[in-house]
Order: C-alpha cells, then structure tokens, then sequence
C-alpha cells in the first residue's frame, strides 16, 4: 500500500481565554499557520492538491467553510481547494486521516491537514445553542429515535467526565494531582525549550500562556461544576485560541520536490462508545488500533490523549496499564488548553517534536469526542 508521510509540523501559540489571540479572526489565525507552512517548504503553493482543517462551532467568523477562508486570507491560489471537518474534539486529528487516505489512494499528492478555533470569540457549543430562536433546545430532544434510545439523559462532557470519575472510582484528590503534574511537566518543557522549534510566533506571542503556576491547596477551594460532583476547572481542560497545520504528502511528491519526511502515518482508525459516557472511547479505540495495526502497546514509546478532563487520561490508563510517564510528558490540556478544532494536529505536532527530541519511533495519539468516538492514529518518526 502506498504510504503517508508528515514533512512539516507547526503550531501557534495558545492564547488564553480573552488573552493575546483573543482578537484575531479565525480565518486570519488558520491563516498564519498556513502561510508559515507553505512558505517554508519546497512545493509551489499552486501545487497544493487540498486544504483540510478541524473546526467546531462553525457560526460567525468560523462559518462559510473555514478551511477555504483560511487558505485565501493566506493569499494563496484561488484554484486550491478546502473542505472543514467536524468530528468534534478530534476534527483536526481527523484532518490528519482524511489527507492520509487522500494521498494513500493515490488521489491525492500534497494535501495540508490541520485545525482552527477561536474559542474566545466562539464559545464552546455556541452551535449546539444557536438554533434555540428557531424553537430547537438543544441537537438531540427533538428526535424521537434519540430519546426512544437514550431518553433524556444530559448530553455534556461534564456529565460524561463525572459519570468516569464515578465508574472508574478516581477521586478529586487524584484528579487534582494529575492537573497538577499536567501544569508541571509544561512548564518544564517551556523552561527547557521543548516548544521552541513547534510554536510559530503569532502576533507576538511566543509561547503557550495558559500553563499555571497552581497548587494542590489552591485547586481545592475551586467549587465542583455540579452540586455533590468532583469535577471543577481544575481538572478540565482550558478554553483557547490556536490554530496548528501538518503538510502530509506522497512518495511521489517526496521525490518531486526532494523532501525528506520526518514521519509516516503507521496507523489510522475511529472508534465508538457510549454517548452518554461520551469520554471513555479513547479506551476501546486503542484496544481496536491495536488489534488493527497488529502492534502491543510496550512498541509504542510516547502517547498522547487529551486532557479534556483528568478523568479521561486516568481511566485510559487504569484499563489499558500504560505507563504515564510516557503520557503527554509534556504536559496537555489541562495546562496546555484545548483549543477544539486545532488540538488534533497541535498535540501531533508535539508528539512529532518529541519523539524526534528523544530519538524515539512510535508515537500513539487519541482524544476523546462528542458523540462518544475517538480517534487514534499512530506515527512513526523516520
């Protein structure tokens, strides 16, 4: 089978809720990475076969099909194409696949694959809500096929996040130390300048600023998010603005513009479980990568699932028993945020730098989603 290869990688910064990207336009956001990507690499811009980028809550400046919107405030050839996906949390990861596949079936040669939101300007699930004038409360209530199935159950990923803490039996005090060392391990990794060569300097931020300098004390007088609940802000992911973009290509378009890949896509799949639960597919979908990809996880070297909220990583590290300090050893969403549609491709691009700072092979990402799915796609650095 023909193969996919990653040769570029980069990300901007994450901004802060009402912080230093707080004003930039989405288009104008996915457009700096873009540009940045293109001007850096070997291939004509006009060669450019797609445009494929993760976004959520598409209303406002993030509807009209951001992926397109991007690539021309880019000032990029009009005749290039762009199509935006929506897996929810992991839109930009399945960027990733969609321009793997695209290129792995020979359709395809030179495809861009990333992410964009503006978390600021767009708060989370504003497209969930922004139907309630036209008389819909919510995506789900008014099917009868959903409630005949699921009844009336909340369909949040706090709620989901509670239900984990309480199946799996994880404790607040667990959870706040597991935030903790997230905020940790950042800041370690930006002292130590792990971040430098992934982050793009973006309207003069360089850096990350949502890592906290917190405690255990501090993190324990936040209230629960529902009354009698161990889920606070301390142990969720942040809201941010980001963008990020990977250029994925063909062995033909390496020897066309004399490329040398850093990776290749070693694996790709989707996974589904309980939409009530919603966060607990990362667990099934890497049991089935497994099983797909003829791999153990003792071959995998780093991983990557994002911190949506602490209960998620350590469910999927009590069930699957992988080692955490092999997990977001630098840090995630905890400290790092989760800026939706771009976290797919920024926490690949992280897991990418890492595994070539440490010299490692095999690299495993996955992230829970709405809907109850996840996706998990392993690559291999070269």
């Amino acid at each position: 089978m023909a193969e996919a290869y990653i040769v570029d990688a980069l990300r901007t910064p994450t901004g802060k809720r009402k912080g230093s990207l707080a004003h930039i336009h989405g288009a104008d956001l996915g457009a700096h990475a873009i540009k940045t990507l293109v001007s850096r690499n070997a291939i004509p811009a006009e060669d450019y076969d797609d445009v494929v980028f993760g976004c959520l809550d598409a209303i406002g400046p993030l509807a009209g099909n951001i992926a397109r919107s991007c690539w021309l405030a880019a000032g990029l050839p009009l005749h290039v194409p762009g199509v935006t996906i929506d897996r929810q949390c992991g839109s930009s990861q399945q960027a990733v696949h969609f321009a793997a596949q695209a290129v792995m079936s020979g359709t395809q040669d030179v495809v861009i694959a990333g992410g964009v939101q503006t978390m600021t300007q767009i708060p989370i699930s504003s497209a969930m809500i922004a139907a309630q004038p036209l008389g819909f409360k919510d995506p789900f209530s008014g099917s009868k096929g959903w409630v005949e199935r699921f009844g009336n159950q909340p369909v949040s990923q706090f709620h989901g996040a509670q239900l984990i803490a309480d199946k799996w039996q994880i404790s607040r005090e667990q959870m706040e130390k597991f935030s903790l060392e997230s905020h940790q391990r950042a800041r370690r990794a930006q002292q130590e300048g792990r971040f430098d060569r992934e982050i793009i300097e973006s309207w003069g931020l360089k850096m990350d600023e949502t890592v906290r300098d917190t405690t255990l004390e501090q993190m324990a007088k936040l209230e629960p998010l529902a009354p009698g609940g161990t889920i606070t802000a301390g142990v969720s992911s942040q809201t941010g603005d980001a963008s990020s973009a990977m250029l994925i290509v063909s062995e033909k378009a390496l020897k066309r513009y004399n490329l040398k890949p850093r990776a290749r896509i070693h694996h790709m799949s989707v996974y589904g479980d309980d939409p009530i639960f919603m966060l607990t597919a990362p667990i099934p979908a890497t049991q089935y990568a497994m099983k797909r990809s003829g791999m153990k996880l003792a071959d995998i070297d780093l991983v990557e699932i994002n911190e949506a909220f602490a209960p998620v990583v350590l469910a999927w590290l009590k069930d699957t028993g992988y080692s955490h300090a092999q997990t977001n050893v630098n840090g995630g969403g905890i400290a790092l945020s989760h800026p939706l549609g771009a976290t797919g491709t920024k926490l690949m691009t992280t897991l990418l730098h890492e595994l070539e700072r440490t010299n490692k092979r095999y690299g495993l990402q996955t992230m829970c989603e709405g809907g109850g799915l996840a996706n998990v796609t392993i690559i291999e650095r070269l």
